[in-house]
Order: structure tokens, then sequence, then C-alpha cells
């Protein structure tokens, strides 16, 4: 298995950032924030459009995404990542509810996602930690905010983080031989469309209900393998 080095670096920047963000208690004004976080937007628009230019064959990623959004929508992805997320809450209420908060917040805002999920896959398949570099930054300014406002629960996340995402790369690990290359081209072009949404989302244009679009990434690989 290649080293984890996209994982690792995810858990120290949420770990930097959320060490800031305790320092600031709060006082991150919100012009540097939008600043911030359309610069990130505008490189992550960059990445997912590298990404989605590795498609082979358009029809496989325009049906993939089409059919995923459908399955997603149908089956309330969304709807059911958010409800967990309460009941989670409500689970493990205590006397340090702004700890648990934070935790759980940041946990599900990190796990849940195209990038956590393909560049796990890609970590384990090509060793490639690109889009996991990308998602490191992306949630270390994301701890600092977090952070200002829930306290040191956030760092915790960190935790989460890592073990969600290693297990992916080693599950990732254990499929190579269900990934040729067409596969890999079709997975690679499709998140790169997923990812795209972020930067909408980040650039605040239009809210996307992304974990609805989660389908796409295992049906773009079995179209592709079905269909040559």
């Amino acid at each position: 298995m290649h080293l984890p080095l996209g994982t690792m670096f995810n858990v120290a920047t949420i770990l930097a950032g959320g060490g800031l963000g305790l320092l600031l208690h709060g006082r991150l004004q919100d012009r540097y924030r939008i600043i911030v976080f359309q610069g990130l937007g505008l490189c992550t628009l960059a990445l997912g459009v590298k990404m989605s230019l590795a498609m082979q064959n358009p029809l496989h990623i325009i049906f993939a995404v089409l059919l995923g959004a459908i399955l997603g929508e149908w089956l309330r992805l969304e709807q059911r990542f958010e409800g967990a997320a309460v009941r989670l809450k409500k689970t493990v209420k205590s006397k340090t509810s702004t700890f648990v908060d934070g935790m759980v917040t940041a946990s599900v805002i990190y796990c849940v996602g195209p990038m956590a999920i393909l560049g796990s896959f890609d970590e384990g398949l090509r060793g490639d930690h690109s889009i996991l570099f990308a998602k490191a930054v992306l949630d270390g300014f994301a701890s600092v905010a977090l952070a200002s406002t829930y306290g040191v629960g956030v760092l915790f996340s960190s935790v989460a983080v890592g073990v969600y995402q290693l297990g992916l790369t080693v599950f990732a690990t254990t499929l190579q031989g269900v990934f040729d290359e067409p596969s890999m081209a079709a997975l690679t072009a499709t998140g790169g469309v997923l990812i795209l949404g972020i930067s909408i989302k980040l650039l605040d244009i239009k809210h996307i209900a992304l974990t609805n679009l989660l389908p796409a990434l295992p049906m773009v690989v079995l179209l592709a393998r079905l269909f040559p």
C-alpha cells in the first residue's frame, strides 16, 4: 500500500487550523473568511476542471452523474447524513455539548464528500495525493472558523478523518484488480465533475446536494466496465 501522505497531511492541517481557531476565539472577521473561501473556490474549480479533462468517454460520465443523482435523491442521502449527524449529537449529549457539537459537525463536514472518497481511492490505487492535499487545505481553513466557534472538539475530528480516509485507502488497495485504466479515467473525470460542484458552493453561486451525487462514483466504474 502507498504511504497515506494525503491523509496524514489532512490530519495535520485540521489540527493546525483548529489550533489557530482556538487562538482567535471568534475574532475572525467575515471579510477575511469570505475572501479566503473565494480563493479556495477558484483553486478547487481549477482542480475539478483538470480532473474532468481525464474523461475518455463523455457518455459514461453523463449517464453516471444523471443516474447517480436520481439514485441519490431517491435514497435521500443528503437528508440521511444530516439526520444521522443530528441523532449522533443527541445520543452523545453531555455537559460539554460544545465539544461534542464541534467534533461531530467537523467530522461530518470533512468525511462526507467526493474529495474524501476519491482522494483516498487515488492514494490507494495510484499513490496520487493531490486530491487529498487540496482537501487538506480546505479542511484546514474550515477548521479555523469551526474551532473559533465550537472550541477544542473540532481538533478531535481529525481522528475520525484519519480512520475514515485510511480505511478507504486500504479498501481501494484491495480492489486494485477491479480498476483498469479506463475505469480509473472515468472515476477521475466523474470526481472532477463533483469537485466542480464543491467550487460552486465555495464561491456561493448555488447550493448543490453533492452527497446525493455520490452514487455517480461507483456507477461510472460499472458503466466503464460494462460498456468499454
